[in-house]
């Protein structure tokens, strides 16, 4: 028996033991005190010497919404970095925050919300269309990109300690929810098998038969029919029972009371309860598990299935040591300390993976890295420039020191004892429009004393992001389009007429665009929303600190029109995979500020298996050392099949002139493709296998002036 099956079997008794002793808990409580225990915010049981706890806690990139804590770059950055191993190191952080200010608080007797250690994060849901407020909390459009993060992510805030959880992580919102979000709690997404097996739900089985995460959460809406959070189809015969999964399942927040005021599928509050908890769900977000009491009392649920749901809520407790005393002194998590979080250690660290999310889109001429001893001043323009709230994204904490694009650059200047000024003007409102109050002449005047303009536009989280926290009256959170609100466009425009080299700066969670100013601006750099060491992380990029190594984890397009309705959740004419137009900025591109050249491709097959393994030489061949994101993309047989798909990519760091080897595995999976019926098989014929730093798309070969080496594969069918 090899080490893998060892070490499966070794944590399935574990895990049996673990779920023994929370059924021995469970028998000792009341009905009544099991229903209180199946809401977020459980009450104590004094007689058991049980202590409150809330379940509800954030931990999306950072511990939310709970104090001081690392605000590290929103989720859509960290997928822009296409680094596996970062993303765990950055999720392993947050849990070990997330400890330290648990131990702390547990010392004062504090058990309120976001102050547990079940981590509601991370969102795994497909950034399918540019206009969902939501998308940037999530890893972007592809679904290998998004597994293969979204596995470490729940690594990194689980842990690795063969007896406790370091955080109980939570994948959501199972199955099917990305927009929009004025319709979330009555809408229904009509989505095919194939769809579902293809895009939408290959994250959430990754992170339940890989990861092993611990919780699962569902969507408001309904699917195909059915309430995500009450959905037989979703939560117990693929869940459950196709995928072993062993954790415990939790409503999103007060989305069992949509059954009856929004999806009309029950009548009352005690069926919605019933509903929720006969199909699969365990904890309610909200107080509507409250009913079960009444329920239980009318038949409507059994005794069996609430130990169940109240066991499956408590073996969790029991791994991550909170309920049993014997546990806390073997507990090697209570003892990191308070000290720790947004501590100069975990600034370091922010900063470097600020540095790796930056997508540089545009670099006419080499205009960027910038060298400030040839400047006598330059121009920061724009809502952006100086706003903490274009840093940090939704779902956030609160770091101990914030640098802004502006204190970024200011910063860089004076400690390099550069001697160029910088001048600044807002230029107008993020979004609202008025003429009368905008900076329109301080903006001319700007321009006209600067040798160089940087405009600082795009959005924030209070007009994207979720419905409720954006306050986005017209969306709900959702862009109507993708140009710039308010009057950016106008302060870009007058910018670009200025006649001086433009830096466009987006910092926003999605795709954005200028329209015809595009090809008038110098260089535009995608920034997203950068984390509390933004501004650092920018202006070590714009003065060649360091180079930008991020790549785009979603499609740019060139206008909504293009798109298919915002409703619409077929996969038809969405994202890269099936986008039949050219984008504006291509899934995968990004610059750097050196040349990456690829060779010597090598190409071996397993045909008992279908595996290959690849090999390929990328040489560094200008003058910065930089880091390179090595993609492969898979295009199958057959004139119906998805455009070439991301089956794999790592990280390569070169210094200049430096070379090296890298190797990659490709598994049947990345062959196989998915018919109507939801079912994976093997195609017959040619693959195209290519490799490179982007996609292999005429665009994306336009904008990196290259083409991804490629190779002809074919299997021999067993």
């Amino acid at each position: 028996m090899d080490k893998v099956k060892k070490d499966i079997n070794k944590n399935e008794v574990l895990c049996n033991e673990i779920r023994k002793k929370a059924e021995r808990i469970v028998e000792q409580m009341t009905p009544e005190e099991m229903v209180y225990q199946t809401v977020n915010s459980a009450p104590p049981i004094e007689r058991l010497g049980i202590k409150g706890y809330d379940w509800w806690n954030e931990g999306l990139h950072g511990v939310a919404r709970a104090g001081v804590a690392t605000v590290f770059p929103q989720a859509i950055g960290l997928a822009a970095t296409f680094d596996e191993d970062m993303v765990e190191q950055v999720a392993d952080a947050v849990s070990t925050e997330a400890r330290a200010k648990f131990n702390m608080q547990q010392n004062y007797s504090d058990y309120g919300r976001y102050k547990g250690l079940t981590m509601w994060a991370p969102n795994i849901n497909i950034f399918r269309d540019p206009r969902w407020g939501r998308g940037h909390e999530t890893y972007g459009e592809d679904p290998y990109l998004t597994s293969r993060l979204g596995v470490r992510y729940v690594e990194g805030l689980q842990g690795h300690n063969e007896h406790f959880l370091k955080t109980a992580a939570c994948a959501k919102h199972f199955v099917g929810h990305s927009g929009p979000e004025g319709l979330r709690h009555e809408f229904d997404a009509r989505i095919s098998k194939k769809d579902l097996e293809d895009t939408y739900m290959p994250a959430f089985e990754a992170c339940v038969k890989e990861a092993r995460v611990e919780t699962v959460m569902g969507a408001y809406n309904r699917i195909n029919g059915e309430p995500c959070c009450g959905s037989k189809t979703m939560l117990i015969d693929v869940l459950r029972k196709k995928w072993g999964f062993r954790g415990h399942v939790v409503s999103d927040c007060f989305a069992i009371r949509d059954f009856h005021e929004h999806h009309h599928v029950t009548k009352t509050p005690e069926e919605s309860a019933a509903m929720a908890i006969n199909n699969g769900c365990d904890l309610n977000c909200g107080k509507m598990f409250l009913y079960l009491t009444s329920a239980y009392e009318h038949g409507l649920i059994s005794i069996e299935r609430l130990k169940e749901a109240v066991t499956n809520l408590y073996t969790t407790k029991l791994k991550l040591g909170t309920v049993d005393p014997a546990d806390m002194g073997k507990n090697p998590y209570n003892n990191i300390p308070f000290s720790i979080v947004d501590s100069k250690e975990m600034q370091k660290l922010n900063l470097r993976v600020s540095e790796k999310t930056m997508v540089l889109l545009k670099n006419k001429d080499n205009i960027l890295p910038l060298n400030p001893e040839k400047l006598t001043t330059i121009g920061i323009i724009g809502p952006n420039a100086n706003s903490r709230a274009a840093l940090v994204g939704n779902y956030e904490g609160t770091a101990s020191r914030y640098y802004t694009v502006t204190e970024g650059i200011q910063d860089y200047l004076d400690k390099n004892e550069m001697n160029c000024r910088v001048l600044t003007s807002e230029g107008c409102h993020l979004y609202k429009e008025s003429w009368k109050t905008n900076r329109i002449s301080e903006v001319n005047a700007v321009c006209h004393a600067s040798d160089v303009i940087i405009l600082c536009m795009g959005l924030d989280s209070t007009i994207e992001g979720e419905q409720g926290d954006a306050g986005n009256d017209f969306a709900s959170g959702d862009k109507l389009n993708l140009n710039l609100p308010g009057e950016q466009q106008q302060i870009v425009e007058a910018a670009v007429n200025s006649g001086k080299p433009v830096i466009l700066l987006y910092l926003s969670g999605s795709a954005l665009t200028v329209g015809s100013m595009e090809d008038k601006l110098s260089a535009i750099m995608q920034c997203w929303y950068p984390g509390a060491q933004g501004g650092r992380a920018i202006a070590n990029i714009l003065f060649g600190k360091v180079s930008p190594q991020g790549h785009l984890p979603v499609t740019f397009y060139k206008t909504t029109e293009e798109l298919p309705d915002f409703t619409d959740y077929s996969m038809e004419n969405r994202t890269y995979r099936y986008m039949k137009n050219e984008a504006l900025y291509p899934f995968g591109y990004g610059l750097t500020y050196t040349r990456f050249e690829y060779s010597n491709m090598m190409v071996s097959t397993n045909n008992e298996d279908m595996s290959a393994q690849i090999t390929v030489l990328v040489k560094n061949t200008g003058k910065f050392d930089c880091t390179e994101t090595v993609q492969v993309y898979v295009k199958a047989p057959g004139m119906d099949t998805p455009n070439p798909q991301l089956k794999a990519f790592t990280k390569v760091s070169l210094k200049a002139g430096e070379e090296k080897v890298v190797k990659m595995s490709l598994t049947k999976s990345a062959f196989s493709l998915v018919d109507d019926n939801g079912e994976r098989f093997m195609p017959r014929g040619s693959f195209q296998i290519y490799a490179g730093g982007s996609q292999p798309d005429i665009r994306s070969i336009n904008l990196m002036g290259q083409k991804p080496l490629e190779y002809e594969l074919e299997f021999e069918m067993m």
